[in-house]
């Protein structure tokens, strides 16, 4: 499975959402089901899916599934392929 495949099936895991809604409107406004528990959820189960830990300021930044690829990359992990 690669990087996207993973970071893809977090977000439709935790949302409960098709992969055909990930793209760059996805953001925690636009989503009602991305409140604070599935905030935490996402970070907590991308932590562990890609061994990394978010900073706190990387936690408060995540708010959209776009930015979240740009916070991953700044970590090593690529997940735009």
């Amino acid at each position: 499975m690669s990087n996207l495949e993973k970071y893809n099936d977090v977000f439709c895991r935790i949302l409960n959402v098709n992969v055909d809604a990930l793209n760059e409107n996805f953001t925690f406004k636009a989503v009602p089901q991305w409140d604070s528990v599935a905030h935490l959820s996402l970070i907590s189960e991308l932590e562990e899916v890609f061994d990394v830990f978010f900073e706190p300021e990387d936690i408060l930044h995540y708010g959209s599934y776009e930015n979240g690829k740009t916070i991953l990359k700044k970590m090593g992990i690529d997940v735009n392929n």
